[in-house]
């Protein structure tokens, strides 16, 4: 019997799940690469041009020191953010929430899913992990924007494959498919209304005798 690939997932609807432990390494690292160069590209050039000058050395020196708080402080926040970081599947939409100083939360109805995209930088490539970027309808011009972005993912295909078909179990999006859905209950919605004009006829037929 065919079972869907994304059964050997461990994410389970109904039930929390994260990114995967190594993607704390990838944010560690991340972050600090940028963190150097932009201090390098601060502060860094002093040691270019101190040239033995008793104020560019000191600058350095205590350039060094912020630098160094400044990369302990990212490494800690890298834990805490790893840690703040949940998602949740069920069977009409997703739920996530993360934030280390502001937490943010969010609701993703299936049906307002336009498109799935994996992400995957050279850095990503090293850690193998990836993003999953959730397009969803947008309200203009029925424009779709990314909303969501399930992060540090190992194996992303299955879990696309996953969301993917509840897509296509749920009916698309008015703002994707630029489809007034109560058009479709437009015939009944006049049937309705022939009803009681018919009835309201009858009752002024009924007065005038």
């Amino acid at each position: 019997m065919y079972l869907p690939v994304y059964l050997i997932l461990m994410v389970k609807l109904g039930e929390n799940f994260k990114p995967e432990a190594k993607y704390t390494s990838y944010l560690a690292l991340a972050s600090v690469a940028a963190v150097i160069l932009i201090w390098a590209c601060c502060v860094g050039w002093v040691y270019f041009v101190a040239l033995g000058e008793p104020v560019f050395v000191l600058i350095g020196q205590i350039s060094l020191g912020v630098l160094a708080g400044i990369v302990i402080f990212v490494l800690i926040w890298s834990r805490l953010y790893y840690v703040s970081v949940v998602y949740h599947l069920n069977d009409t939409e997703m739920t996530w929430k993360r934030g280390v100083w502001f937490r943010k939360t969010g609701i993703v109805p299936y049906n307002r899913i336009t498109n799935v995209d994996i992400v995957q930088g050279p850095v990503m490539r090293m850690f193998g992990i990836s993003n999953l970027k959730i397009e969803t309808a947008g309200g203009n011009a029925g424009k779709s924007s990314a909303e969501i972005q399930l992060e540090g993912i190992a194996d992303p295909e299955p879990l696309r494959a996953m969301i993917m078909d509840f897509v296509r179990g749920n009916a698309p999006s008015p703002a994707a498919t630029g489809v007034d859905f109560g058009r479709r209950s437009a015939p009944a919605d006049m049937q309705a209304l022939l009803a009681e004009v018919t009835a309201i006829r009858k009752l002024l037929e009924a007065e005038r005798k």
